[in-house]
């Protein structure tokens, strides 16, 4: 197979619209020299750099996959750009996050997808529950489904909650063949009925190639600061590694979103 090489565009920031306080890390629309507005996260918000590695991750694993995810872009951010701020938070924020950081292509007219109203079907909710079992992504709950429904299609947003291992980088060997019991509260596990036939189909998809060239493209001063003792080409083994060893052994969350989902109906 070829290997998937994300191509990420780079625009630069030109305008910033309006904040999204939504949750503590105040992702905000912004306007970019391509003309296009984007859901801009930030470096210098909540979880910082590691939650933009893993919105690059969990988007482009998507997109690999075949599900639907906004373009990601590398958004430049000028040091000059937030001087003009009122808002001293705000302000903050953007100083803080000079440099490189990553935006959503935002989605025009998108209304946030709600259970009760739209059905998914049962493959495409078992596509979506096993790639967040892969990440273990705790963020895809009735609560907050980080979907949307755009053009009568359903697509995702948001992957910075996941990957959580990599906030205790000592102990990631131990999260490779953990079960990600925080399945049974994911929105779409109720469709998910056809699992088995999806993990024989992802684990085809996402082979060490393409792991690889998505791991790729994490830049290298998002990583170089995570530990002192590592480099950035380091550090994207060790992604690449959780990633290849959790496909292999996907056996394991396979049967626990299984069970979960038994005892759901």
């Amino acid at each position: 197979m070829t290997s998937i090489s994300p191509d990420l565009r780079t625009v630069r920031v030109t305008r910033y619209v309006t904040p999204l306080r939504e949750g503590g890390s105040l992702p905000a629309i912004a306007e970019a020299d391509d003309g296009f507005l984007y859901v801009l996260k930030f470096r210098g918000a909540g979880q910082g750099r590691k939650a933009l590695i893993a919105e690059i991750i969990g988007g482009e694993l998507a997109r690999t996959v075949g599900l639907k995810m906004p373009e990601l872009v590398f958004a430049e951010l000028d040091a000059a750009f937030g001087r003009s701020e009122p808002d001293e938070e705000i302000q903050d924020l953007l100083k803080a996050s000079v440099g490189l950081n990553l935006g959503l292509h935002y989605l025009s007219g998108a209304i946030t997808f709600d259970p009760a109203v739209t059905m998914v079907d049962a493959q495409l909710a078992s596509r979506i529950v096993w790639l967040d079992a892969l990440l273990l992504n705790v963020d895809r709950t009735a609560r907050n489904t980080n979907m949307l429904i755009w053009h009568k299609e359903l697509w995702l947003i948001d992957h910075g909650a996941a990957l959580y291992f990599h906030h205790a980088w000592q102990n990631w060997q131990e999260y490779v063949a953990k079960p990600f019991v925080q399945i049974k509260d994911h929105v779409l596990l109720p469709q998910a009925a056809h699992l088995a036939e999806v993990d024989a189909e992802m684990r085809t998809l996402l082979t060490a190639e393409v792991i690889s060239a998505i791991v790729a493209a994490i830049p290298d001063d998002w990583l170089n600061q995570e530990q002192e003792e590592a480099d950035a080409s380091a550090m994207r083994e060790v992604y690449a590694q959780f990633l290849n060893r959790r496909i292999s052994n996907s056996e394991i969350f396979v049967h626990e979103a299984q069970t979960a989902r038994h005892g759901l109906i």
